[in-house]
């Protein structure tokens, strides 16, 4: 199969304009004979189950939780972007989109990209009109704040809790569709596969997490808004439920997975206190405003930070990266606090930590000022380490945080199954290499209200007519094929637990195919992935059964799933002879370290189709143009 982009043709700033204009529409009289899943109601679910149900589709959304308002989203914390330029600091549309491009180390598609960058202000917009709370000023106007890898105020934030607002904002733009009939909300049901009718998607199959059963649900088109997979690392910032089974089985049914290697490493996070530790904790990159980063310039320095001179201190993003300082990207950062701490100068226990320090915050602005701005972070900090961040400074290190990589997708956000449509992380086509702070919730956002709600009409306009049946045998076959999945990992009667396999699987995958990757590390880890995958299903020990709530078994299929995706990231690492953003090959860098591209081979998206379980994936490759954006070396010095 050819990968067709679908990028509208004109200038730039004109593409989504024209696509709009030639669109398929669906009238609002037969909106209502259409059925649209929505699976997922974090900020891109919840926002498009809620707009399509607007709309007039009829949208049935389907969520593991017991609420939307536990969706993962949740958990964002420092902020939004948006090209408002509130500051009159000479931000743009134009700017948003250059920035997110060069942050993506020219690895993402330009016309995607702009039209994120067009659709963020209204995103602001819609939240303000939902009675989101973002900060304000004295006057009462928006507040904006910095992020990494970029010189303008323009992101938006409610103290350290704007995804949570945001979240709570989009809820109750759902809520209120499903009081009217337009939504149907199905909680603790998990899907387990896509139902595929002449080659489309029309349906998913579901188990009930409640009751155990195996359930059928048609459509006429499917969309995914289910989240990330940097879960495959086991401890990493995610909730532990999240998961890579959506679009897992996505994809084993001809949804192309792209740039599965582009998994992003977040530099503020409280390090690890532990081998017990089953998640690790984010500290917002909305800090990195007021606190400085450094460790000690004498390796093995354990004095307390107090003692420590400002001429024995090593500022180290501020003397690398003078233009950016401590707000470089997070790739870039991430890998200057290991190339730190592997020199022996790391803070903490373990030695796997630098220093975040407001002392000269709190003393130039108030202790006040700070409270007002990241309390709730301090308050966070103080709760799991028993230190004030006020008195003496954060400690933090990188962990696995997100992921740029997901099902391939194209303009109108349809993978490569027709009627199956990929939002915010869950889809690759926004961020290229490395994602920019406070981009997570825009993209999820600007795809649940405003693009796929839009372009799925195109899709339905030639399906009317076409409805299909829960009763059709493609729905009861792919019934029973999950069904003997679940049976088959209550039956193995191992003698190991799921989270032992998870752990030792995550410890693969953070020292060959995390921060630095080579060649060698990186074969290495698929023969052990094989060869744990192999003993997983052999030894793996489900308690429980089927007909009842059974969290072994639930995160028993996901980490089935973690396995066979783990592999693809280590097999898309190794093809790609090169160093770009978070993928960081460590044969292929510059004299001063930093990551080295290689565009005359691979200026292309990498999309992998599932050829089965015992043949290799095979690669397609789409190329990236460059019209707006020319081509040069990222730099943030």
């Amino acid at each position: 199969m050819d990968l067709d982009s679908k990028i509208p043709p004109g200038p730039l700033e004109k593409k989504w304009e024209y696509a709009k204009a030639h669109y398929k529409l669906v009238n609002p009289a037969n909106k209502r004979k259409y059925d649209v899943i929505v699976v997922g109601a974090g900020l891109a679910g919840a926002s498009a189950a809620a707009t399509m149900g607007e709309l007039g589709y009829n949208v049935k959304c389907f969520v593991y939780h017991d609420s939307p308002r536990r969706a993962h989203s949740i958990a964002a914390q420092g902020g939004i972007n948006a090209a408002k330029n509130y500051q009159n600091d000479g931000d743009s549309v134009y700017r948003l989109f250059y920035d997110t491009i060069k942050g993506g180390d020219y690895r993402s598609r330009e016309g995607n990209v702009h039209r994120l960058a067009e659709l963020s202000v209204d995103i602001i917009d819609q939240a303000v009109a939902q009675g989101v709370p973002f900060a304000r000023e004295y006057g009462g106007l928006l507040e904006n704040r910095s992020f990494g890898g970029v010189q303008v105020s323009r992101t938006f934030y409610a103290r350290g809790q704007t995804g949570q607002q945001l979240l709570l904002g989009a809820f109750q733009a759902l809520e209120r569709q499903i009081a009217l009939g337009n939504v149907q909300m199905f909680n603790r049901q998990e899907m387990l596969d896509v139902v595929l009718v002449e080659g489309q998607a029309k349906g998913i199959v579901t188990r009930n997490m409640v009751t155990g059963a195996i359930e059928a649900h048609a459509a006429d088109a499917v969309v995914l808004g289910t989240g990330g997979y940097i879960n495959v690392f086991y401890l990493s910032t995610n909730a532990k439920a999240s998961n890579a089974t959506a679009i897992w089985r996505a994809y084993k049914r001809g949804a192309y997975f792209a740039n599965p290697c582009y998994t992003q490493i977040h530099p503020t996070c409280i390090p690890q206190s532990g081998d017990y530790q089953s998640k690790l904790t984010l500290m917002s990159e909305s800090l990195r405003n007021d606190g400085r980063i450094w460790v000690p310039k004498q390796p093995g320095d354990k004095r307390n930070p107090k003692d420590i001179a400002e001429a024995e201190r090593d500022y180290y993003l501020e003397r690398k990266y003078p233009s950016f300082g401590n707000l470089a990207p997070r790739d870039i950062a991430s890998r200057a606090a290991k190339e730190v701490c592997d020199e022996g100068k790391g803070v903490g226990p373990s030695g796997r930590g630098v220093y975040l320090d407001f002392t000269d915050a709190i003393m130039r602005l108030g202790r006040k000022t700070i409270e007002e701005r990241y309390g709730n972070l301090f308050e966070m900090y103080h709760d799991i380490t028993a230190e004030d961040p006020y008195e003496v400074p954060m400690r933090i290190y990188p962990a696995p945080h997100y992921v740029m990589g997901g099902l391939w997708v194209d303009y109108n956000l349809m993978s490569t199954v027709p009627g199956l449509y990929i939002m915010g992380e869950a889809n690759f086509s926004d961020h290229g290499a490395n994602r920019l702070g406070a981009s997570a919730l825009m993209q999820g956002l600007a795809d649940g209200y405003f693009v796929v709600p839009v372009t799925i009409g195109d899709y339905l306009a030639g399906q009317l007519g076409k409805k299909v049946s829960a009763d059709r045998p493609e729905f009861q076959q792919t019934k029973d094929e999950v069904a003997a999945r679940v049976n088959r990992l209550l039956g193995a009667n191992g003698t190991r637990s799921v989270d032992s396999f998870h752990k030792e699987l995550g410890s693969i995958m953070w020292e060959y195919c995390g921060m630095a990757r080579t060649a060698e590390g990186l074969q290495k880890a698929i023969g052990l992935i094989r060869d744990l995958r192999a003993q997983y299903w052999k030894n793996v020990r489900v308690l429980g059964t089927n007909e009842e709530p059974n969290q072994a078994l639930e995160k028993a299929g996901r980490v089935a799933d973690f396995f066979e995706l783990a592999e693809l990231m280590c097999i898309d690492a190794l093809h790609r002879n090169e160093s770009c953003g978070g993928h960081f090959r460590v044969e292929y860098q510059t004299p001063d370290g930093e990551a080295k591209r290689n565009d005359d081979e691979y200026l292309y998206v990498g999309a992998w189709e599932y050829r089965g379980d015992d043949a290799a994936p095979a690669l397609h490759k789409e190329p990236l143009v460059y019209e707006e954006a020319k081509l040069a070396t990222r730099s943030y010095k």
